[in-house]
Parts: C-alpha cells; structure tokens; sequence
C-alpha cells in the first residue's frame, strides 16, 4: 500500500446545500447524516485498509484549513493543500500530484470528493481495490454509477460494453437536459459520473503535459518548493495565472485511454436537498427529520433543525424547513433550485447569512 495515496478534495462551498452549508462552514464540514462524523471524516475513513494515513492528502481553502485539522488530527501540515483560490479540479489535483511526486515516483492516487456519501462502503472498497489494479496498464479509471432515473443534475459516461471489469469509456457528457437524459438511461450503456478518479503519476503527468502542458510546466516548477517554507508563496503566484478547468473537461474528455467500473454502491454527491431526502430513512408520512421537533398533519418533508430548539410544524406537504445558525429557509422541495438565488439575495442582504 505504501504507493497508494488519497486525494480528498474538500475546498468547495455547496451552495445547493444552503443554509446547513454556509461559506464559512460547508457541508463536507458538517455530520449532515446525522451518523455523528462529518462528510469529510467519513471520506478518509473509506479508504483504511487501503491507503495509509500517511498518504492521504487534502486540499482545501486557504480558510478552511483549521476545520480539517481539527476533523482529522492525524494528518501533518504537510498533508493539508491549502489553496488561495478556487480554480476547479485539474489545479487542485495537479497541485497534490506534482507535490507527492517528489517524495514518490511511484505513487498511484485515487481522487475522490469530500462530500459524497456512499453507503456501500465493502462494494465501493473492492471497486476501488480493482481500481488501482487497471491503473498499473497505464490508463485513467473512474468509477460510474448505474443511474436510476433520468437525472439531469449529473455527469454521464458513455462506455462500451464488455465482460472486463473496467469498461472502455467512449463519451463524457456535462449535465444533460431531461430528453437526453431519458434517452441515455433507456439505451444502457451510460452511467453517471462520480467525481472519482484512479490513475498512476506518470499517467496523469503524461495527458496533462500533452492537454493543458501550460498547467504541466507551472506545477513542475514547483518541485524545488514543495515540501519547503516557499511553498505556499509559490502556491499563490501559481494559482493567480493558472487555469480554471475542472480534470473533466481539461483531461478526461481528451485522454485516449479512460476506462470505468461499473458500481452500485449507494453513491450520491448529495448536491441538493432533495438528494439527502431520497437516501434518508422516512418515517410513516415519508418525512425526513432531524431535529427537535412536533409535527402534525406534514407529508414528504425534510426538516433537519437544531436540537436545542422545539419546532412545531403543522400542514405541511413536500416542503424543506432546514434551520442552521442565523438561517432559517422554508421552501417548496419542488422549488429547491432556487436555492442559489436565496443565497445571493441573503448576501447582498449581509455578507453573514452567505
């Protein structure tokens, strides 16, 4: 195990999560279910048996630092990527490569977001194990998930099928409208992207030379910095003129040779209310809650609201009440789309409702 590192990106703000995710504190930071570890805490610990915690790395804000620190104590500073500005995937995980190649040639990484929740962990464990075995051909692995429904909040890879256990990949496609996304659930060989990447450092370091060698060069010239006290400076310049691109569009799309193993392991990105609805336990009028709370006459809710507070809910159906901190949001869960533009309003109403 000792060339398998972790990558957890953890640096983003989960808007679609507001109010419980705020910009000072988001999601990845919180025990959203309610199963007492953070986001994050549950992402490093699927991964024991697998990487050592020597090798795992994340990178995150600049300002959020402290929080991961304090959720996982046993990494050393050097383990904590701190990031000035955010500037998508391929930066972030461009940065995590190029700094562990000067401790190892060798190392095989597994990228993976800090905020999804996978409740399969065993499945998801062994996909992971085949992983890093189709990652020594040289070629890129991600993990697609067998899509339920025609989804249009997700990534699709298109794959050709075959009895391997990694599948050829043929197409990514961004968030599709909803016809389109019908049609690729209904022809079978599609599967929604989860963000989760494999592949050896040379793999990696060979396509971003040859599709973003701008990216490769910049990087590079930070090995004479990584690991030392000019790393953070070197840091900031970097990431005041690199590129914005996510590992998608800037790699994936373009490398020659991606495949992805097939997997049903519970897997939501949980982006959005609704999302954290569907992988929940009801109770018997199909509510989620978490809370202190009295309801009556109520149907289809998700209330999550602190348990110092009684909240007494009566008449509602189909309707998010999510309370954290100076927040109070009530919405139609039909209606949680326009939960971005609750966030901006809020902030231009004061910065500290963001």
């Amino acid at each position: 195990m000792k060339d398998n590192y972790l990558i957890i990106m953890a640096g983003g703000i989960g808007t679609r999560f507001w109010p419980i995710s705020r910009s000072t504190n988001p999601k990845q930071f919180h025990d959203v279910l309610g199963v007492g570890k953070t986001m994050l805490q549950q992402t490093a610990e699927r991964f024991q048996g697998i990487i050592p915690s020597e090798n795992v790395y994340v990178v995150t804000s600049d300002e959020f630092a402290d929080l991961v620190k304090e959720q996982l104590p046993f990494l050393s500073d050097e383990q904590i990527l701190k990031e000035p500005q955010r500037k998508n995937t391929a930066p972030c995980i461009a940065y995590a490569a190029y700094k562990i190649s000067k401790k190892n040639k060798k190392a095989k990484f597994v990228v993976a977001p800090a905020d999804h929740v996978i409740l399969k962990e065993q499945l998801f464990q062994e996909n992971i194990k085949k992983a890093l075995q189709e990652a020594e051909k040289e070629v890129f692995v991600t993990l697609g998930i067998i899509p339920t429904r025609p989804d249009t909040g997700y990534g699709y890879i298109q794959y050709v099928p075959s009895a391997e256990d990694a599948q050829k990949v043929k197409t990514f496609t961004e968030k599709p409208n909803f016809e389109l996304a019908q049609a690729f659930l209904e022809s079978g060989d599609y599967v929604w992207n989860a963000g989760i990447f494999i592949f050896k450092l040379p793999t990696f370091k060979k396509e971003l030379e040859k599709h973003q060698s701008r990216m490769a060069e910049q990087f590079e010239e930070g090995l004479a910095h990584y690991y030392t006290p000019g790393e953070e400076d070197f840091i900031k310049k970097v990431y005041g003129v690199c590129k914005n691109i996510s590992i998608d569009v800037g790699i994936m799309e373009k490398a020659q040779e991606v495949k992805v193993i097939l997997s049903d392991i519970g897997w939501s990105d949980l982006g959005t209310w609704q999302s954290l609805y569907e992988i929940n336990e009801k109770d018997t009028n199909n509510n989620v809650i978490e809370g202190n709370v009295i309801a009556y006459d109520t149907t289809n809710c998700i209330i999550k609201t602190p348990h110092n507070k009684l909240v007494v809910i009566q008449g509602l159906q189909g309707y998010i009440v999510a309370e954290q901190g100076n927040a109070l949001m009530i919405c139609p869960k039909n209606l949680e789309q326009e939960v971005k533009k609750f966030v901006e309003d809020a902030t231009q109403l004061d910065p500290k409702f963001s």
